[in-house]
Parts: C-alpha cells; sequence; structure tokens
C-alpha cells in the first residue's frame, strides 16, 4: 500500500483521461507545492455525497492516479494544473485530512476477462452514433467526434475502453460504474447499454409535440 495525497471531486477521471483543475483552496495548493516536489502524483476519487469546498465529503473507493503534466501559479497563490489519468486505485483507509486529504490505496490493475477487438468496435461504433445524434439535436459533439475521426483510441482493450468512456456523454454516477468495472470486457459491454439509455433519450426529446 502506498500513502497518496488525494483530490475529491464532483467527477470521474478515467485513466489516459485529462483533467484541468483551478487549485485556490489553501490545503489543495499544498497539495500541489508537495507534489511538485515530490512524485508529482495524486489520487483522484469521486465525491459520491457532500461539496468538493470545505470537507465532510462522502468519497467513493475506487480512484485513478493522476499525473501533472502542467502547472501555473497565479501572483495570488493560485494554481491552475493539467493532469493525466494513468492507473486505477483502491482506497484501503483514509486518512486524517491534515493537511489536505490523504489515502492509503493499493493499484487495482484491471482483470484479463477476454476482451476482444469487436468489443472495442462495438462500443465505438455506439459512442459514434449517440454523438451523432446529439449533434442532430444541438448538442456540441464535435470535440468527441473529432477525436474518434482522428483515430486516436488504442487498439488495445484496456486503454479503449478508458479512452471511449472518457468521451461518452455520461454523468459521474455512470462514469465511476465504468471506472470501477473489473475488465476491459465488462467497462466496454456496460459502455454500450448507457449509451443505449443515452441514445433513448435523445430520441425522445427529438419527437415532435403530439
Amino acid at each position: 500500500m502506498t500513502v497518496m495525497p488525494m483530490f475529491p471531486l464532483g467527477s470521474v477521471l478515467l485513466p489516459t483521461g485529462v483533467l484541468p483543475l483551478h487549485v485556490f483552496e489553501p490545503r489543495y495548493r499544498q497539495l500541489v507545492q508537495d507534489c511538485r516536489a515530490g512524485s508529482g502524483e495524486f489520487g483522484v476519487v469521486l465525491i459520491e455525497r457532500g461539496l468538493e469546498v470545505g470537507g465532510g465529503d462522502v468519497r467513493a473507493k475506487v480512484g485513478t492516479v493522476a499525473r501533472i503534466v502542467e502547472v501555473a501559479e497565479s501572483p495570488d497563490g493560485r494554481y491552475a494544473l493539467l493532469a493525466i489519468g494513468t492507473e486505477r486505485v483502491r482506497v484501503t483507509s483514509w486518512l486524517v485530512d491534515d493537511p489536505y486529504p490523504q489515502a492509503d490505496v493499493e493499484p487495482w490493475p484491471d482483470a484479463d476477462d477476454g476482451a476482444l477487438p469487436a468489443d472495442v468496435e462495438a462500443a465505438s461504433d455506439a459512442l459514434r452514433g449517440v454523438l451523432e445524434l446529439g449533434r442532430v439535436a444541438g448538442w456540441d459533439a464535435e470535440q468527441a467526434l473529432e477525436a474518434l475521426d482522428a483515430a486516436t483510441i488504442s487498439t488495445e482493450p484496456v486503454a479503449a475502453s478508458h479512452q471511449l468512456g472518457a468521451l461518452a456523454p455520461l454523468g459521474p454516477a455512470d462514469r465511476y460504474r465504468l471506472l470501477a468495472s473489473p475488465g476491459p470486457r465488462a467497462r466496454l459491454t456496460l459502455l454500450v447499454e448507457l449509451l443505449g439509455d443515452v441514445e433513448s433519450m435523445i430520441r425522445f426529446g427529438l419527437q415532435p409535440d403530439l
């Protein structure tokens, strides 16, 4: 197990995902300073209940290691940083939030559940269909569609499952379900199911008023 500084958020970071952060709370400024002086990594977990600011939140048990790749400090001490998700971790215990949240974590690599290229293709096709339908409904889906069209999705199932999940128009709870899936095939199967729900919602909204 490893003691890791933690950043609870109201959103979910998947491995391979990009996380921009504006850091203004004093405790998280200290976290950034300590990370810059150390490994450059911290953990991100979803706040299941409560608020990002002030503490007193209820936090999820599965998170993602974020590696800082860019950071800028403003004159008043705030930070703008960009981090990349690298791997999943499970929280085994939370430590005292002093000076910021910290936890004992252990790596949680994906299980080999027999994911195939066909699973990646099915999820990619489902995502493309939802994004194109969302564009018809007035959604700003261009950036996600461009990412698919640029052939930036990995052929490796674990990475692909996270990349597609990060591009999918899902809320934090559903994205957390993807993060907590045991392996890539389970994650890709769940993603197709979730995208089916999103498609049904879009189509319902596009129906003419009767």
